[in-house]
């Protein structure tokens, strides 16, 4: 699966001759070949495509990419001089580059070697990425139930006794046990007090009877992201843990509900966050409703206080409020959802009624 051909569509519109590519996701979302950091470029005209990469990768890249030009880097020849060529042979005047994640001193480095303009194009890839095809999300899909699969297991191991460490580590063996290629994230395990921290570290804290376990992972297939949150309580749950659970599950119900293309991320943020309000928990809210998911953990579009834009068709984004009371206990319950006109469809289908192991 590759997005040359939907990338090369839009650059007229952009006023772009082309788009060079030197970002590892973008690259991935464009040729469908994956290759480790900065070792590959990708160049999009609105006429053909070309990869680049080093011999480490050549062979792998002739394999899998697909509908774009192959050419290795070699001494002499490098990354600067294969553009360079393109540049010249397709008289591109106007080269888009991506001014989010470039470094200064790369954009220097191009800026003298090749005889074209450079022009900020981040936002054309954000915006296709931000928009899921049906391949996408049965990708996508296959991650989210790889994850629950891994939960399924997990929720059997969870106990007095057992570290949060040793959760998270069962969490990623689980994962690459049923398939995915690495993780989303490192994972979230936390614990009792420690579960008000909502990006807390895995530590050597044992469990404990009557704590809550805030479990937040993910994983990638076939290079899409997965992300879920689960919160479980060990032996028993007191009234304010269940108080505390039914209001941040009352709360997503509502921003899903909420959730449709043509909405803003605000409006959908804002109907969660409402309910964490009325409840008397507003202040212990702190992060937003979601983020978009794909290629990458945190991509556009996100649904926030501050996002005014119309979510698109085709996004697909967390679903994740929390409450965090500080040195006592946290609650988050994560979904991931995908945007349609009438409404949305959650990719996710673990449970996610209070669940007491």
């Amino acid at each position: 699966m590759n997005h040359f051909s939907q990338i090369a569509a839009q650059l007229e519109r952009c006023g772009l001759d082309g788009v060079l590519l030197t970002e590892e996701a973008n690259r991935f979302y464009a040729s469908g070949f994956h290759s480790a950091g900065t070792d590959g470029a990708a160049l999009v005209t609105r006429r053909g495509a070309w990869y680049f990469t080093d011999s480490r990768y050549i062979e792998a890249a002739e394999r899998y990419v697909r509908d774009a030009k192959i050419d290795e880097v070699r001494p002499g020849r490098g990354y600067s001089t294969l553009i360079e060529e393109v540049v010249k042979a397709e008289g591109i005047a106007r080269l888009g580059f991506e001014d989010a994640y470039m470094t200064v001193r790369d954009h220097g480095f191009y800026a003298k070697a090749l005889s074209c303009e450079l022009v900020p194009a981040t936002e054309l890839l954000w915006e296709l990425r931000s928009v899921k095809s049906p391949e996408e999300l049965a990708v996508m899909e296959q991650a989210q139930r790889i994850a629950e699969k891994a939960l399924e297991e997990i929720l059997n191991e969870i106990r007095p006794g057992v570290t949060e460490k040793e959760i998270a580590a069962r969490l990623q063996y689980l994962m690459l046990h049923f398939g995915a290629e690495d993780m989303s994230f490192d994972p979230i395990v936390v614990s009792g007090p420690n579960g008000s921290l909502p990006h807390g570290v895995p530590s050597d804290k044992i469990i404990q009877r009557g704590e809550f376990v805030t479990m937040d992972f993910g994983c990638v297939y076939h290079g899409y992201c997965s992300d879920m949150t689960r919160t479980v309580a060990v032996g028993s749950a007191d009234e304010e843990m269940r108080r505390v659970y039914e209001t941040v599950l009352s709360a997503q119900k509502a921003g899903i509900a909420a959730a449709r293309a043509g909405v803003t991320g605000k409006a959908v943020d804002g109907a969660a966050r409402s309910i964490i309000a009325a409840a008397g928990y507003g202040d212990y809210f702190g992060h937003s409703f979601g983020h978009g998911v794909g290629v990458e953990i945190h991509e556009a579009p996100n649904a926030t206080p501050g996002n005014e834009k119309p979510l698109p068709a085709g996004a697909v984004i967390s679903a994740e409020p929390g409450i965090y009371l500080p040195g006592r206990l946290g609650v988050r319950i994560e979904d991931v959802i995908a945007l349609t006109e009438e409404g949305c469809v959650n990719l996710t289908r673990a449970p996610k009624e209070l669940l007491i192991l």
